[in-house]
């Protein structure tokens, strides 16, 4: 299998986008006209590493990557779930802390993963079958186009799984156009580093990967 020189890093940032998104997202933000979990600030880079993953390296590497975030993502849920049922030592005060902030639901758990492998995913797929149409011209139609797909999966998704029966539908209508939003915007601003980025490692790395003959099945690991 060819060497990479930042395919590593690019995993790595990934994967903390991911993992840090997660915990951020217990604290709910209000900002003028958006109302969204504190993760969605970080979150959106996670797509645009996506987009980076797949523009550059393949629909197949990219797979991997959102695997390794996807086993990432399970194991700090798992953990964190076990560690917060464990009876806390009678002279530490902070459970409650705890619960509130790193505490994690099945359901949350369920709509987050579910939500994540679902956008992720699509998100890769689009820009993967949008380069072939293009031919390679034209990156941020498939950056941003791939993100608007994958994003409007990803948070429907989440918002329905999660919350579904306990919040009014007006409230879940908010949550999901503002995320929308929020999260399209961040990766619109972000254009222009992502075409230097993606310049930079084509350059570097000598490759700029065309899924014309790939198995798009999200369950196949290997490369």
């Amino acid at each position: 299998m060819r060497h990479y020189k930042h395919l590593d890093a690019i995993t790595a940032l990934f994967v903390s986008v991911l993992l840090i998104s997660n915990v951020a997202s217990s604290k709910i933000l209000d900002l003028g006209p958006f109302t969204f979990d504190g993760g969605t600030i970080l979150f959106p880079l996670s797509y645009i590493f996506g987009d980076i993953l797949t523009e550059v390296y393949g629909y197949s590497r990219s797979r991997r990557v959102i695997w390794m975030g996807f086993a990432a993502s399970l194991l700090m849920s798992t953990v964190f779930m076990f560690v917060g049922a464990l009876p806390p030592a009678a002279e530490w005060p902070h459970q409650e802390a705890y619960d509130a902030i790193l505490g994690m639901t099945p359901r949350i758990v369920l709509a987050s993963l579910t939500a994540y492998f679902c956008g992720e995913f699509v998100n890769s797929f689009v820009l993967a079958k949008m380069k072939i149409v293009t031919e390679g011209r034209f990156l941020w139609t498939r950056t941003i186009g791939s993100t608007l797909i994958g994003q409007i999966v990803d948070t429907v998704i989440f918002v329905a799984v999660a919350f579904a029966g306990v919040l009014p539908l007006s409230l879940l209508g908010t949550l999901v156009v503002s995320n929308f939003v929020f999260k399209t915007l961040v990766e619109i601003a972000f254009t222009p580093a992502t075409y230097a980025v993606v310049g930079f490692l084509k350059r570097s790395e000598s490759e700029d990967y065309y899924d014309r003959h790939t198995d798009f099945n999200p369950f196949r690991v290997g490369a």
